[in-house]
């Protein structure tokens, strides 16, 4: 679907939206980073490295990127106790400016939501920041392969029943961003992270986009707009 520039905005046509969680709805930043930091530094490495690429994929494949000639089952081991402490571990976890009310201008329209966090970790964030989880969801056990791996948003998008073409994606992290141009979807980026990654359109937060319903079922997301 089209994207029209103006001076100040953009305008995307879409039919659907796929919406990741982690730096996307919620900021969990605190969280994320106060667990990698333990893990980093129990097996050697230099945390500010691994929170380089931790951000977007899920942990164990993340432990594999690091530390590649280690056994897989190590890191699913350590990949299960880290989404239980961090299911636990809520303190300074946010919505992202805007959150709200931009679920509740897609609530009667296609969307999901495509998270590298198992179902019990993503019911624990989302409540913590005071959001509402989308009926359509795609977490961790519902894939056989993490982002920067299409197969997330891909589902997402077939469960809607939506073509990847008519899905626009909303990502924070290089690993979500690639995931959703590996799907054939636009990407929108939303925080500092993604500001450098060259996503279709980028934002600082939800407060700056705004959803029109046309009759037609098409979707227009004004980009750099006020919610």
């Amino acid at each position: 679907m089209s994207a029209t520039a103006s001076s100040a905005t953009s305008v995307l046509t879409t039919r659907g939206f796929l919406l990741d969680m982690d730096g996307t709805l919620v900021n969990s930043d605190a969280s994320v980073e106060r667990n990698w930091r333990v893990w980093a530094i129990e097996h050697g490495l230099d945390p500010e490295e691994v929170l380089k690429v931790a951000h977007g994929r899920q942990a164990h494949a993340t432990m594999a990127l690091l530390l590649p000639d280690r056994p897989m089952e190590l890191n699913h081991a350590d990949n299960r106790v880290m989404l239980a402490n961090e299911t636990t571990d809520t303190e300074g976890v946010v919505p992202i400016p805007g959150a709200r009310d931009f679920l509740a201008a897609l609530a009667a329209l296609p969307h999901a939501l495509v998270t590298s966090a198992d179902a019990a970790l993503t019911d624990s964030r989302m409540a913590a920041a005071g959001l509402a989880v989308p009926k359509v969801r795609v977490t961790a056990e519902r894939v056989t392969a993490s982002k920067p791996d299409p197969e997330g948003f891909l589902l997402g998008a077939a469960e809607l029943g939506l073509a990847p073409e008519n899905c626009v994606v909303l990502e924070d992290s290089e690993a979500g961003i690639a995931a959703g141009r590996a799907a054939g979807m636009r990407v929108v980026g939303v925080g500092p992270r993604a500001a450098g990654l060259s996503p279709d359109a980028h934002v600082a937060d939800l407060t700056r986009l705004r959803v029109e319903a046309l009759p037609t079922g098409e979707i227009l997301l004004h980009v750099g707009a006020r919610g």
